[in-house]
């Protein structure tokens, strides 16, 4: 449980985007993130899991493809304009946007393709019926994840309420 209350890249987005569109728009990045959690766990443990082991060169490269994409999305942040605390005026996001965006930011996280190699086959009986085994793992874990996502978003859009309801904090803590 510890894994799903640190913080992490997934985390930060939904923390964001709670508190810039509000908590029903956190639902697709959650679902786009649990999506790409799904495919690296299933790219582990069916595929990638021995081949990153014996080519770390290749998960450095994927690490820098994380980073880069990381490096987009500040850049993004960094270039919309400044947003009024109390305005509820929301720039146009269609879902897919919200889907796209979670996808991609689980998907180049570097904590999640460590995790799944490293974890995942800890729990795994490979000379049993280890699809069964792999689909309640991932299923246990995609709802688990989601359930803080959601967590996350529904906790960072309070704050937003509470600081729009009080502006003065604003100020003390600037």
């Amino acid at each position: 449980m510890f894994l799903f209350i640190t913080p992490g890249t997934p985390r930060i987005v939904i923390i964001s985007y709670s508190m810039n569109y509000g908590v029903q728009k956190c639902i697709w990045a959650a679902l786009g993130d649990i999506t790409a959690n799904f495919i690296q766990g299933a790219l582990v443990i069916f595929v990638l899991g021995s081949f990153f082991s014996d080519n770390p060169s290749f998960l450095n490269a994927f690490k820098w493809v994380g980073i880069i994409y990381l490096m987009y999305l500040a850049y993004d942040v960094y270039n919309t304009k400044p947003k009024d605390v109390n305005s509820n005026d929301y720039s146009e996001k269609s879902i897919f946007s919200f889907f796209k965006d979670g996808f991609l930011v689980a998907g180049t996280s570097p904590k999640a393709w460590m995790f799944f190699p490293l974890i995942f086959p800890q729990f795994i009986d490979f000379s049993s019926n280890y699809v069964v085994q792999f689909f309640i793992l991932i299923a246990t874990y995609m709802v688990l994840d989601f359930v803080s996502l959601i967590g996350y978003a529904i906790l960072a859009n309070k704050l937003i309420v509470w600081i729009k309801a009080n502006p003065k904090v604003i100020n003390t803590i600037s």
